[in-house]
């Protein structure tokens, strides 16, 4: 541990939170970057009330002094970016520079003093992928541009590609972490994250909206690995320039997560199968699954998220 601060941006956000609560409880010196357009300070509660921490208000880009802020710090995770399937469908132009941006400014910056960067990416890259495990060396094949869902895993890939681009051409120390759903209390269903929103919907009696068939599979992460697995790459030097899949590997079809969400909460709503026409517009394409490998992370941290699918659903519900 340094005296130097480690610079979280998106820090308001709900797995930027987090991370920052974990860095503070083991002393470590905090700075948030976060213009709270889909963060908010109630997600830093108690980190507001400790002196080793400090929240900076602004987007990256317009953040003053970002380059000298930068210079004084250990490590820079990059978290700030536009998430959530309906927030990408409704607001593309805002997806798309958000994304890149907000990446750019903080990879400029940081090149000025050779600061590590902790780049947050997404299972999105891997695209329309037949794969049964996704694996980071994979071909990676994503879908036409006059589908606009595509928009956001095609920032997400150009954020890795000019990460490490700067890598190579300025010496910026980057590792790459490509997030597989993860889930957990402080997460809203506001921008289309399936748990959340089934969760409020089965409190309130409303219908659980399972888009498609139901029979997509995914796997989610509990917030408290996520984070593990980032404080473990930032202290870990071979993670530098690497890609590496965080997430939990478990896979569960959309239907059978909704039937446990009623189960677990005793609720009576109904579940309601909507086309995906109907939720996000014509055209829409989603991934049939998306599973990680993550022998690359258990390499580099001799760590593997175990955390039961239960036990997300429960802190969700408490």
């Amino acid at each position: 541990m340094s005296d130097a601060p480690v610079v979280v941006t998106g820090g308001a956000g709900f797995i930027g939170s987090h991370l920052v609560d974990r860095l503070l409880a083991e002393g470590e010196q905090v700075i948030a970057i976060d213009d709270l357009s889909t963060g908010s300070p109630r997600n830093l509660a108690s980190a507001l009330e400790n002196p080793r921490f400090s929240l900076i208000r602004s987007p990256v880009s317009g953040t003053p002094d970002l380059a000298d802020i930068l210079a004084t710090a250990s490590c820079v995770v990059h978290l700030a970016a536009a998430v959530g399937v309906e927030l990408v469908m409704r607001s593309p132009i805002r997806t798309i520079e958000t994304n890149l941006g907000e990446t750019e400014a903080i990879l400029e910056a940081a090149a000025q003093s050779q600061v590590p960067v902790l780049l947050a990416s997404t299972s999105e890259v891997y695209g329309k992928s037949t794969r049964a495990v996704f694996s980071e060396g994979d071909d990676l094949l994503i879908g036409p541009p006059t589908l606009g869902r595509w928009s956001y895993a095609c920032s997400k890939l150009m954020d890795e590609f000019l990460a490490l681009a700067y890598m190579r051409e300025r010496g910026v120390p980057v590792t790459i972490a490509r997030f597989f759903n993860t889930v957990g209390p402080r997460q809203t269903g506001t921008y289309g994250m399936v748990i959340p929103r089934f969760v409020d919907a089965a409190k309130e009696g409303r219908p659980l909206r399972v888009y498609g068939d139901g029979l997509q599979t995914r796997c989610f992460c509990h917030v408290a690995d996520t984070v593990e697995a980032l404080v473990r790459l930032r202290r870990e030097p071979l993670a530098s320039g690497a890609v590496v899949n965080i997430g939990n590997d478990q896979p569960v079809t959309i239907r059978h997560l909704a039937e446990m969400v009623l189960r677990m909460t005793g609720s009576a709503s109904p579940i309601e199968v909507v086309p995906y026409s109907e939720a996000f517009g014509p055209g829409f394409e989603d991934m049939l699954h998306r599973r990680p490998d993550l022998s690359v992370l258990e390499r580099l941290t001799g760590f593997r998220p175990r955390r039961a699918l239960e036990a997300i659903i429960g802190d969700l519900i408490r």
